[in-house]
């Protein structure tokens, strides 16, 4: 195995993509050809999931969508084309090896994986193996998800893998030492963090993996939507929350950028937002629920972090990497 890229690091600055804020998918999209292309969205059937659906079927790929209710996902994606719908439960490891394990019968590449599903500060619920739910959903459900595609994502030759985050990272980065609040008092903010945080964790360490063998990884913060994402919020949240939303296909469109621009084309491991590379901002700026960070905070991003995080999340899922 050629190790020697391994060392190649994306700097976490922007690039002046052209793209911005107000782009949508579509237009990040235009003259994008990808027939023939493979891809599976989480989370594809609602909100900026669905957007990316739509926008990578358009442009020709063929969308496999995994749903807990295939049934209820089949009204949403009516009418888009090249969409198949699967089974599969993040916070359920079977339900995830069963999806992975009929992926891979197919015999077919993996030229994108967009982790896009996620919960956002729920009341306290744990999985079956004891796991707060936000942590197991969000992150080691596309853990194992991502690991278990593994062999697919490496036939590509040229996969990226997206990892949906969010501005959450504010609330803070990962709690090694009291993950699933054993020990603490439960705070849906901070356990929401922790996830996103995770997530864009993932991305750095995956990315180091992936790179000898073309597989490139990504995180995004997609922008404020209202989506079914805010269930769990009371009405003073929400107002406390309100600013600058964008349209689910506003925020969709740095998702799709990262999983096909030719601007990324030996990038990766880095955190995305409003179409390009985000600026790293310092750890002590707000990080309020009313506040709007333009950038990402230290430890969403660190290596040392990130690799701790892998070592945790192959223990906690019980799958070791295997390049």
């Amino acid at each position: 195995m050629n190790t020697e890229n391994n060392d190649q690091v994306t700097p976490q600055q922007p690039i002046h993509s052209g793209f911005g804020a107000q782009s949508t998918a579509r237009e990040v999209l235009e003259g994008i050809d990808l027939s023939g292309k493979t891809a599976i969205v989480t989370g594809g059937y609602s909100g900026v999931g669905l957007e990316t659906t739509r926008a990578l079927a358009e442009a020709g790929a063929t969308v496999i969508v995994p749903a807990r209710t295939p049934e209820k996902a089949r009204a949403s994606v009516a009418g888009i084309p090249r969409v198949e719908l699967a089974e599969l439960d993040l916070i359920d490891r079977d339900s995830i090896d069963a999806f992975a394990q009929q992926f891979l019968e197919s015999g077919r590449a993996l030229d994108i994986l967009i982790n896009n599903a996620g919960i956002m500060a729920p009341p306290l619920v744990r999985d079956k193996r004891g796991y707060e739910s936000q942590f197991a959903t969000n992150h080691l459900g596309h853990f194992q998800l991502t690991l278990q595609l593994w062999p697919a994502l490496k036939q590509a030759g040229s996969a990226r893998v997206v990892s949906v985050s969010s501005t959450g990272v504010r609330f803070g980065g990962v709690n090694f030492e009291d993950i699933h609040y054993e020990q603490q008092e439960y705070d849906k903010w901070k356990a929401y963090g922790q996830s996103k945080s995770a997530n864009a964790l993932f991305a750095v360490a995956l990315d180091k993996r992936g790179q000898a063998h073309g597989v490139r990884a990504f995180s995004v913060h997609p922008g404020r939507i209202m989506t079914d994402l805010v269930r769990f919020m009371s009405d003073e949240e929400k107002v406390a929350a309100n600013g600058v939303f964008k349209t689910a296909e506003q925020g969709a469109a740095t998702s799709v950028w990262c999983a096909t621009s030719a601007q990324l084309n030996g990038k990766g491991g880095v955190y995305c937002l409003d179409v390009d590379i985000a600026e790293v901002v310092p750890a002590n700026a707000p990080q309020g629920l009313s506040q709007l960070i333009e950038g990402v905070f230290p430890w969403a991003i660190d290596p040392d972090y990130a690799e701790r995080l892998w070592q945790v999340s192959e223990d906690m899922t019980q799958i070791k990497f295997s390049d």
